[in-house]
């Protein structure tokens, strides 16, 4: 399914016609076209090759894989259904290895399917359907309570430097990072956007910048590398990005270029904000040095699409993402509040009710 309409709301994932429909950010923004997915493993290849990308609308997506695959195996034998669901949780957690919300979904449904063992296999399906459908409505709920909270630190008229997109199209709609910048806009302030273009897969030149174009909110393009000039030019009076995952302590995995840009902020004496809900808090992991990192295709790094820059045989390294320590963060904005100066004690306190 394809459509030209630009001005629509921005549904990055829907369910229609018994299958799960996502928009192909590969694309972006020379097509805007849905993708139709109808079993766990083409979630996951879907995942894995970046037809839909941000923590929150792996998550998302993942959680509909599930349902696809207990759909599909409408008909089996409860041994043979046991075995296939078995099979789509392990092809669904090695899809990507950074965004935590992957593995919080799956949590999720594999302890809803498990509680309802000995149940019909289509009143199992049609359960985990409707708790994937709460996933998604869940997050764009999460997504406009950190829109409202974190909209405050924004002051009328700011300059925001972003990085990558953590916008309605990471997640299932409004955005973290983008989410706080639509709320800001909502209550009447002038913000205008600063876009790093994010290489080496451009996520804010073809993305956010989509984005806030369809929307009518100002946005600057920029490339990585002139981060540090505009901010020492005086033209950047905050940053606010998204995260994968977020250790115990505050440490922040997102995508790589994330910790040169708050080491930047720091030395400009300039606000570091990260939109992060609980999902992406990891209180498994001590400290940044335990999240694993995905390493991409040199291919990304090496030209993009049909174009090659590079010279053949080069050796490339293409970690996905980057950690930025706790110390960096002005604050993480998340569902429950606003935590500044996060550290192990503080990030505790949000899971204490």
């Amino acid at each position: 399914m394809a459509t030209n309409e630009r001005n629509q709301a921005v549904e990055t994932l829907r369910w229609r016609n018994h299958c799960l429909e996502m928009i192909d950010q590969r694309v972006l923004p020379a097509r805007f076209e849905y993708l139709a997915y109808h079993s766990a493993v083409e979630v996951a290849e879907g995942i894995r090759t970046m037809v839909v990308r941000g923590a929150p609308a792996i998550g998302c997506a993942a959680a509909y894989g599930v349902a696809l695959e207990a759909l599909r195996l409408g008909g089996a034998s409860s041994g043979e259904f046991s075995r296939g669901m078995d099979r789509a949780f392990e092809v669904l957690a090695a899809s990507r290895p950074t965004a935590v919300n992957l593995f919080w979904a799956l949590k999720r449904m594999r302890a809803l399917w498990e509680g309802l063992k000995g149940l019909a296999l289509g009143e199992i399906a049609g359960r985990l359907l409707a708790e994937a459908h709460e996933v998604l409505a869940e997050d764009i709920r999460i997504n406009r309570a950190m829109g409202a909270l974190g909209a405050v630190l924004l002051p009328d008229g700011a300059r925001v430097l972003t990085h990558c997109n953590a916008g309605a199209l990471a997640t299932a709609g409004h955005g973290t990072a983008l989410g706080v910048i639509r709320s800001a806009v909502e209550a009447g302030k002038r913000i205008a956007v600063i876009a790093d273009e994010t290489r080496p897969f451009l996520q804010g030149a073809r993305l956010t910048a989509w984005e806030m174009v369809q929307e009518k909110i100002p946005v600057t393009l920029i490339t990585d590398n002139m981060a540090g000039y505009m901010m020492n030019c005086g033209e950047v009076d905050a940053v606010v990005v998204g995260t994968d995952r977020v250790a115990a302590n505050g440490d922040v995995a997102n995508k790589i270029g994330t910790y040169m840009v708050a080491v930047l902020a720091r030395r400009h004496g300039i606000p570091f904000y990260v939109a992060c809900p609980l999902s992406t808090i990891d209180r498994n992991i001590a400290d940044g040095a335990a999240i694993p990192i995905e390493e991409r295709a040199a291919e990304e790094v090496t030209g993009f699409r049909e174009c090659q820059w590079a010279a053949p045989g080069v050796s490339v390294r293409n970690p996905a993402f980057d950690v930025t320590p706790a110390e960096l963060v002005s604050c993480l904005i998340t569902e429950k509040g606003l935590v500044h100066q996060p550290n192990r004690e503080r990030i505790a306190a949000l899971f204490s009710d």
